[in-house]
């Protein structure tokens, strides 16, 4: 991966965590679920006006041209609009992963509704403007808010398309443009699927940069790396090169740095590793413990309670189903650092989730736990494994159930991290892993990291030293697997 790439992941994802990340999204990334980009939605209405579609760069105008020959009537351009954004399409892999990120603010020059849908699909409520009227509103309970600056398929009558629209927008949609100003000042945007032809956003970026100056925020786009096309003369290809150059250089003006990709498949493996880089500011907490084994009890409580302590104080979050014997102590350690040290409490620090216990309804227990599982793990990117023991009939077992977790977190690519001086489960996952490394890891496995994957079974050091050893572990395995 491109450094430039690695850097934006690290910076989006903390503008993620501190909900300051903004997504704009164009045409392009909505062509992939099937749609028409500004071209196709145009070209039967360029036909009529005896035009060629693929020589006209003034879309806007074309469309302005259209409803001229038709004495202002714009009808025809509606039935477009509607035609072709009201079709039922599935969403893309990016739309999906956009939904699951956490993301409140969308701004679209799109007429489709897939943003909605896919924040929808993800369980998450979503407001919807793109009328004055509905900025006065507030959906209860809302996720989202989803600026459709440019109108709705099912109000094509309303939609942004034509001159005489751009042309009254400063006046009639006034309020969008302060919305959208306002949150390039305060907000990270990233562009997806843009072209910065549109005159609205041009005029609000100029104006944001004017009042600004050299105090703007930072934003990113991205965009394909121009290609030779077959059979095309070099003194062409190379002029398009140096287009675009000169096209990037004038987005540094309003602070847009841009992503070049060698395909538009990268954007979704770009989304994919910045989801990754996300969770993995959440830790989950696997364990459970009858008896400590070698440990003696007030130690081993003593080193969950550290563990948590410190994964609170190096800014991750925790996530734990409160087994027997581990998670007390998680919640000990996690709130003396939250309330003690920290004196705050930010929501999703620790999040605590106990076993439903009885079968009431349809589903059986293993079922259910199975699910319960699968949830709490998906919220995380780093699986911590300790002790995995409990008492079946008077007698001590593992406790198959933290092996499921380690399954399920291998299946969700999380970074595994089996404590196996704990010993039981945790041991025998880390003897496991330890005959084949590379096969758990996305990234070349070195001496170096050999050496901290076996610190984490080293039973004769202190508990201070045994967390230091694991969150060294974890922040090499980070670092390589971003670079991987």
């Amino acid at each position: 991966m491109k450094k430039e790439i690695e850097e934006f992941i690290k910076f989006y994802t903390k503008e993620l965590q501190e909900n300051n990340a903004v997504v704009f999204a164009g045409a392009g990334l909505s062509m992939p679920a099937g749609f028409v980009d500004w071209n196709e939605l145009l070209r039967p209405l360029a036909d009529e006006l005896s035009l060629d579609i693929d020589k006209e760069y003034d879309l806007v105008g074309l469309a302005q041209y259209h409803a001229n020959e038709n004495l202002g009537n714009r009808n025809a351009i509606n039935q477009r609009i509607v035609a072709e954004f009201t079709r039922n399409k599935r969403a893309t892999e990016n739309h999906k992963i956009l939904a699951r990120l956490p993301i409140s603010t969308y701004w679209t020059t799109n007429y489709d509704k897939l943003i909605e849908k896919s924040l929808e699909d993800e369980g998450k409520v979503s407001d919807v403007k793109f009328t004055v009227n509905q900025l006065a509103t507030t959906t209860p309970k809302r996720d989202a808010v989803v600026y459709k600056m440019h109108g709705d398929a099912s109000h094509a009558d309303s939609a942004v398309i034509i001159k005489d629209d751009y042309e009254v927008y400063f006046s009639k949609m006034a309020p969008f443009i302060t919305a959208l100003s306002g949150d390039l000042v305060s907000k990270t945007f990233l562009f997806l699927g843009f072209s910065f032809t549109d005159p609205n956003l041009d005029y609000i970026l100029s104006r944001v940069r004017s009042t600004y100056n050299n105090h703007q925020r930072r934003h990113y786009c991205m965009m394909k790396k121009v290609m030779q096309n077959e059979n095309e003369p070099e003194m062409e290809y190379q002029y398009r090169v140096r287009k675009q150059e000169l096209f990037i250089k004038d987005l540094k003006r309003f602070n847009i740095n841009t992503l070049l990709l060698e395909d538009y498949n990268e954007i979704t493996v770009i989304l994919s590793a910045l989801e990754k880089n996300l969770k993995r500011n959440t830790v989950f907490i696997s364990g459970s413990a009858h008896e400590y084994g070698a440990w003696e009890e007030k130690k081993a409580q003593q080193f969950i309670h550290l563990l948590s302590k410190s994964a609170i104080q190096k800014n991750f979050d925790i996530v734990s189903g409160f087994g027997l014997g581990v998670g007390s102590f998680v919640i000990n350690g996690s709130l003396e650092e939250i309330y003690v040290e920290q004196k705050r409490n930010n929501e999703g620090q620790l999040t605590l989730r106990p076993f439903p216990q009885s079968e009431t309804g349809s589903m059986n227990r293993d079922e259910l736990w199975k699910k319960y599982r699968e949830d709490m793990i998906s919220r995380a990117g780093i699986s911590i494994f300790v002790f995995g023991n409990k008492l079946v009939d008077s007698i001590v077992v593992e406790a198959k159930g933290i092996e499921n977790e380690f399954e399920i977190a291998k299946s969700l690519d999380n970074i595994l991290v089996p404590v196996g001086a704990t010993g039981y489960v945790a041991e025998k996952l880390w003897e496991k892993m330890k005959l084949d490394l590379s096969s758990y890891y996305p990234f070349t496995v070195d001496t170096e990291f050999e050496e901290l994957f076996s610190s984490l079974a080293d039973k004769e050091i202190s508990n201070e030293k045994m967390v230091d050893n694991i969150f060294k572990f974890i922040k090499t395995a980070i670092q390589k697997s971003l670079k991987s």
